[in-house]
């Protein structure tokens, strides 16, 4: 990661209703790790909440909102999600 990289971060939140199966999570988990191993890409579900946050590098907005609603969760609207770009002003390197 280089300061002025284009990082995106993503907030999800679950549809309140939704019933997730093994199946959708298992999917939403591969999805995840495809993109992992193509991008910067760490996420996460929140402590004792319904939702999560994913921090990936992408090259505009609208690439990042179509790897977002790739997601199964997404995609079966189980979970919504707001993007946000997100500039690096600072960044610690160790030496």
């Amino acid at each position: 990661m280089e300061k002025g990289d284009k990082l995106f971060v993503r907030i999800d939140k679950r549809v309140k209703g939704s019933n997730i199966s093994s199946n959708d999570f298992k999917d939403h988990i591969n999805y995840v790790k495809t993109i992992a191993n193509e991008r910067y890409f760490i996420g996460g579900g929140f402590e004792k909440k319904d939702g999560g946050m994913t921090l990936m590098k992408a090259n505009d907005i609208e690439e990042a909102k179509e790897i977002a609603e790739n997601d199964p969760l997404i995609n079966r609207k189980l979970y919504t999600c707001e993007i946000y770009e997100w500039n690096i002003q600072v960044l610690n390197k160790k030496s």
